[in-house]
């Protein structure tokens, strides 16, 4: 059975990038299973956890793609794109818990809106805040304020009018959404060439709802769709590499976005880089110092 109307099981695949994510890969993928995906694939970056091997003891039906090295994750779920056979392919980090509900409700979105390439749900961190994943493409001016002010101020103006802060309970059309949970159309994301591979990790969500959104396709957001979202299992074993790995895609979407006069301002915008990246660097330091057992990092997104 496919075509509309045909359940989630029949035309979605589920894309996990996995790289040491312990416990929580397998709770992802058991979460997948309940929700009705039929088929998911895991592309493992090189994980050394024995998180892959935990998972292929417990579910014998799961696609297994290891990639020999950390390829990063747009790449990753460019590689496990290649596997899965769906029409719809949901992008996951390893450490998201979806509901029962959410591959249905998305599909829904994307049947009632042929023009509508991607959509995303509504992230809670585990302690129940609302994680920000519908977002606005930053101007100049909100970038550099999020960017700076948001070190020592996170609610800031600047940051709220990027993350889109709002309580929103009817879905809507947006500029992105995260890459730790979305649904998207297979003929659009292959149209537009899948995730920008010169991106290790970060930014490559941004980057991909851009392109998808300047070749014509519009970006949904679907509160009534949930999922929770642990946030930086992988991520924080190497928290000065995610730093300059986030910094360092920050600025290659500034270069690739830019139009105009803001070119003109490019090595402005640079060289403002490399002083919040140290910034943040000094402020992981000062916490690894201060707590050497945890493993905590400081905020980047």
């Amino acid at each position: 059975m496919s075509g509309e109307g045909a359940p989630a099981a029949c035309r979605v695949g589920a894309i996990v990038v996995n790289h040491d994510a312990g416990p929580a890969l397998l709770a992802c993928v058991e979460s997948l299973r309940r929700a009705g995906v039929g088929e998911v694939v895991v592309v493992d970056n090189a994980s050394t956890d024995g998180s892959l091997a935990a998972l292929a003891a417990a579910d014998g039906d799961v696609v297994l793609l290891p990639t020999g090295r950390n390829l990063g994750y747009g790449t990753a779920v460019n590689r496990g794109a290649e596997r899965a056979a769906a029409e719809y392919l949901l992008v996951c980090n390893p450490d998201v818990v979806v509901d029962e509900a959410l591959p249905q409700a998305l599909l829904a979105v994307l049947d009632a809106h042929g023009d509508v390439a991607l959509c995303g749900p509504r992230i809670d961190s585990a302690d129940g805040t609302r994680y920000p994943s519908a977002r606005a493409f930053p101007t100049l001016g909100v970038a550099i304020g999020h960017a700076f002010v948001g070190l020592f101020r996170p609610n800031n103006r600047w940051s709220r009018r990027y993350r889109l802060e709002d309580d929103a309970q009817d879905e809507h059309d947006v500029d992105w959404v995260s890459g730790a949970c979305l649904l998207v159309r297979r003929t659009a994301f292959e149209a537009v060439g899948g995730f920008d591979e010169r991106y290790f990790m970060y930014v490559e969500d941004l980057d991909l709802c851009w392109r998808l959104r300047r070749a014509g396709w519009r970006v949904r957001y679907v509160p009534k769709a949930s999922a929770v979202h642990l946030q930086g299992v992988s991520s924080a074993r190497r928290p000065y590499r995610m730093l300059v790995a986030h910094h360092a895609s920050t600025w290659r979407f500034a270069r690739r976005s830019a139009e105009g006069p803001e070119r003109l301002l490019l090595p402005v915008v640079g060289a403002g880089l490399l002083a919040r990246l140290a910034v943040a660097l000094g402020q992981q330091l000062a916490v690894t110092r201060h707590a050497p057992r945890n493993r905590s990092h400081a905020a980047v997104d």
